[in-house]
């Protein structure tokens, strides 16, 4: 059935309701001559006669009662539907389907998701982590975050934060290691590498050179498939590592982990959250998306500046040579 026919069957409804087929027009915001036609492809269509019409009164024929009768149900059914969704589209209510990268980013997403639950309780989300690369359509999303650009065209994305990768050693390491004083020196040290959690590939560690980001193998004395567990190997004082912002930033501020050979700190991604056309949007998703953007557009908490990775670097080589 097409929009036209249901427009169609509607004007009889309401024509038989309020009597007039001038009335029902009315009533749908068209004009009397566009009421009559369409009543008229409805009967063509069907092949049967519904209305007597006259220039006072109509009335419907047998025909025209048997099926209004049996429309009514189903018009009654599609206004509830159609209800529904205008009031989850206006109303803070309703499921709502985020996704968002497994590694580092729990810290990151779950106060934003926990403020929005006290805010809206009506509202339940349906939160899917996972590092893998996913398809929008078939992942059924209201919201993604990604660090990097949207995995599809046709999605609109907004930036958040800054991802750094930080070469970072605790200080019983460099107490124990000492600290590497150039890229080359590295290579000497053990370091910790990081395998892709869909490939199983060990990926190597990123610099910024002047203003070309280059990458380096290096020799693992530790290996893993997560960031949390890195983070726990480079705080214990075994390995040497190069972590994201997102978990390191909070170490260096306490001191617990010392930021090394920082003029180098890579600064070339960025934490997205993206999403679909904002006009056809419910109100749940609007309000998720703006609160995201209110608690982690440019957020210091994550992102270190130079000046600060300088002086704890500073600090750390300080109190090693202090030791010596």
């Amino acid at each position: 059935m097409s929009i036209n026919e249901l427009r169609a069957i509607e004007m009889l409804a309401k024509a038989v309701e309020l009597g007039s087929l001038r009335r029902a027009a009315s009533a749908q915001g068209v004009s009397p001559q566009a009421a009559s036609q369409t009543l008229a492809q409805l009967e063509q269509y069907l092949g049967a006669r519904l209305l007597h019409r006259t220039t006072r009164n109509i009335s419907l024929t047998d025909e025209g009662q048997q099926f209004l009768e049996a429309a009514r149900p189903a018009l009654a059914a599609l206004d509830r539907a159609m209800a529904r969704v205008r009031t989850n589209r206006d109303g803070v209510a309703g499921p709502l389907r985020i996704v968002a990268p497994r590694s580092t980013f729990l810290p990151v997403i779950w106060p934003v998701i926990d403020e929005f639950c006290h805010r809206h309780a009506e509202v339940q989300p349906d939160v899917h982590l996972d590092d893998r690369i996913g398809n929008w359509v078939q992942d059924r999303a209201d919201i993604g975050f990604r660090i990097g650009a949207p995995p599809e065209d046709g999605l609109i994305a907004r930036r958040l934060f800054t991802v750094q990768l930080v070469v970072c050693a605790a200080p019983s390491y460099l107490a124990a290691h000492g600290a590497p004083d150039s890229l080359d020196a590295l290579a000497s040290h053990r370091c910790s590498m990081f395998r892709h959690p869909g490939t199983g590939r060990v990926l190597p560690w990123y610099f910024k050179l002047g203003d070309e980001v280059v990458s380096r193998d290096l020799p693992p004395a530790f290996s893993t498939n997560d960031t949390d567990l890195e983070c726990e190997a480079v705080l214990s004082g075994h390995v040497i590592g190069s972590l994201s912002n997102l978990s390191a930033a909070a170490h260096i501020r306490a001191g617990r982990l010392v930021p090394l050979l920082t003029q180098h700190a890579t600064d070339h991604m960025s934490v997205h959250v993206y999403y679909g056309s904002r006009s056809a949007q419910p109100a749940r998703v609007r309000a998720f998306i703006d609160l995201a953007v209110e608690r982690l557009a440019a957020t210091p908490v994550y992102e270190l500046t130079a000046k600060e990775l300088a002086a704890a670097e500073a600090r750390g080589r300080k109190a090693l040579a202090s030791r010596g």
